[in-house]
């Protein structure tokens, strides 16, 4: 993306302390956006401000309570004077909760895994909505899919809550999309594949899963994604170079769902 792609422009990131979400927040202060990063109750008072700078703000809540988006909205604002856009990072795996296999998966494992990676995404999209069409339209929101959404890999990652979540947040992209284009105001998804973060630990330590993944993601040398591997599609999504493009899934994946795996 060109220097500058961003500039101007105010960016709720929902998620942005770690992985993905802090790359992401980087990269938008490099692009000329100022940030207001959401990160749950125990994130450091300066994982956001300190790190980033003055550009930056920091709101702590968890995705899940719908009060914690419209917050960083609100803070948005009326710390920078506008708000632009808005990007769901939050989520996660749910297998502590009790996700697997559907023969495997508990009721709270289905309930808790849809609430981190469905409902929280809900959550942000109707606070970003609602403030984009008191401000008159225009504006764009990005959601984090993931390839499990459309690309399973039965062995090494059965968690079928998890993938439904995903599903479900490539349902409401694209059905908010359509619903708000005439307002001006653009939904799109990223469907990353297996990408380095806190999330994915266990899939990484296991030499199995490693050696899958060189063979499934086969760009890069056949390695794990880096969170800064994302971060370019986020940024041109999110600027005014992705202004005619609504309701797309882009896949960010190494080849993931084009790949045999072997």
């Amino acid at each position: 993306m060109p220097e500058g792609a961003l500039s101007g422009k105010v960016v709720v990131i929902v998620g942005a302390t770690s992985g993905m979400g802090l790359s992401a927040a980087r990269a938008c202060l490099a692009a000329g956006a100022r940030v207001v990063g959401v990160g749950p109750p125990e994130a450091p008072a300066d994982a956001i401000g300190v790190e980033l700078g003055p550009s930056a703000r920091l709101v702590r809540g968890d995705a899940r309570d719908p009060a914690t988006a419209r917050a960083a909205v609100r803070t948005a604002v009326d710390e920078f004077g506008a708000f632009d856009a808005l990007y769901h990072v939050a989520g996660g795996s749910g297998r502590s909760f009790g996700d697997g296999a559907l023969h495997e998966v508990s009721d709270a494992g289905w309930d808790e895994t849809l609430r981190l990676n469905l409902t929280s995404v809900f959550y942000s999209d109707r606070a970003a909505v609602e403030q984009l069409r008191r401000q008159g339209g225009e504006g764009c929101v990005l959601n984090m899919a993931s390839v499990s959404a459309f690309s399973p890999s039965p062995r090494h990652f059965g968690t079928h809550a998890y993938a439904a979540a995903k599903a479900a947040v490539i349902g409401l992209t694209r059905a908010a999309a359509a619903r708000y284009a005439p307002d001006g105001i653009r939904f799109n998804a990223l469907a990353p594949g297996l990408v380095e973060t806190p999330m994915s630990r266990r899939a990484l330590s296991d030499e199995q899963i490693r050696s899958y993944v060189e063979r499934k993601q086969p760009l890069g040398g056949g390695r794990p994604g880096q969170p800064a591997d994302v971060d370019g599609a986020a940024v041109f999504l999110l600027s005014d170079a992705a202004r005619f493009v609504t309701g797309q899934v882009l896949a960010v994946d190494g080849g993931w769902s084009l790949t045999e795996a072997g």
